[in-house]
């Protein structure tokens, strides 16, 4: 039955948050097409999700194997402080026109800062999988260091991007739809395949169930779980790429804050359990969806901004009780009493 279904329920949640939308915003749904581009509110929440879906995803794996991620955010900033920094931009005259060129090519630019990010994946992998350090603080300790490493190489400041090619990741339309869409694509099918077409997907949930039975039976539990804070870290350095793509600079300070909280938040709201085992890639996606059509809407209705923090709190603490098996059995020992009682009314 489809109201059983795992993603039910998130879906449910999106369509009347878009339902609340339809009525309350003039225009919502509607599409134009401007110099070949679709513009409209619709692809202005899929764009700006875009960051968060990545995230997400790679959340999602990590959460599957018992563990957090609350480095994010800070990977987020070094990754998007690097590529600033080696694409930059400076002026030249090309046949009397003048035109911004990369300091270094484009392509080693995102390598290098790809590269950031897997080494923050690995470090974090290392000692969650290798020295057994509880997830929460290894990963406290990068989000600090970190956020502050990316200010170190800034010196504080706000690294402005000339290059125009550079803008097209996280700005650039394809065939009518935001550019980022299409990497948020290519990462979920390839994450999707490696999870069903391999038996990547069960060892995750094996251990995440039961890491002790999943080590004597043979998973390489350590490697499994070094890989996918390595996966974490990557996804998190294209979010990066993206945000600092789309603003054309890089705010070591502020890109990326708080980013990791969303994607938890996306993941669990997706119908992945925080106590690990199984999980769902498309749950999280709407997820994310769903946390950026409310952060869409309340801005939309010209409600404060903190609003949306509260009712972000509100749908954590929803989440939390959801999933906590005390309150499920303290719900239904309220409701077999409330039906005992009205039984033993009527007789």
């Amino acid at each position: 039955m489809f109201v059983r279904h795992p993603l039910f329920r998130p879906l449910a949640a999106l369509a009347l948050l878009l339902l609340v939308d339809l009525l309350l915003i003039p225009g919502f749904f509607h599409l134009e097409v401007k110099d070949g581009h679709l513009y409209g509110s619709l692809i202005d929440i899929v764009n700006r999700a875009a960051p968060l879906m990545l995230a997400a995803l790679g959340m999602t794996l990590v959460i599957a194997t018992r563990g957090i991620d609350i480095s994010v955010g800070a990977v987020v900033a070094i990754s998007g402080t690097v590529a600033a920094m080696l694409v930059g931009g400076g002026m030249v005259i090309n046949h009397g026109v003048p035109e911004y060129v990369s300091r270094v090519p484009m392509a080693w630019a995102l390598a290098a800062a790809l590269g950031a990010a897997l080494l923050c994946g690995a470090w974090n992998g290392l000692l969650v999988a290798g020295l057994g350090l509880q997830p929460i603080v290894a990963t406290l300790i990068l989000m600090v260091a970190g956020r502050g490493l990316a200010q170190l190489m800034t010196d504080g400041q706000i690294v402005t991007v000339y290059y125009q090619p550079y803008f097209f990741i996280g700005g650039g339309y394809l065939l009518g739809l935001p550019f980022a869409l299409y990497i948020v694509g290519a990462v979920f099918l390839a994450t999707a395949l490696l999870m069903r077409r391999t038996a990547l997907g069960l060892f995750i949930q094996t251990v995440g169930i039961n890491p002790v039975a999943a080590r004597l039976a043979g998973v390489r539990t350590a490697v499994l779980i070094f890989l996918v804070y390595v996966f974490c870290s990557a996804c998190a350095g294209l979010a990066g790429l993206m945000i600092s793509a789309n603003i054309k600079s890089a705010d070591a300070n502020n890109a990326g804050l708080l980013l990791e909280l969303d994607a938890i938040l996306a993941v669990t709201l997706g119908g992945t359990s925080l106590g690990g085992g199984k999980f769902s890639l498309v749950g999280s996606v709407v997820g994310a969806l769903i946390i950026q059509t409310l952060t869409y809407t309340i801005y939309s209705l010209g409600l404060a901004p903190e609003v949306n923090m509260v009712v972000k709190s509100a749908v954590v603490f929803l989440v939390c009780l959801s999933q906590s098996a005390e309150f499920k059995t303290m719900w239904g020992r309220l409701r077999a009493r409330a039906l005992h009682s009205k039984q033993g009314g009527t007789v």
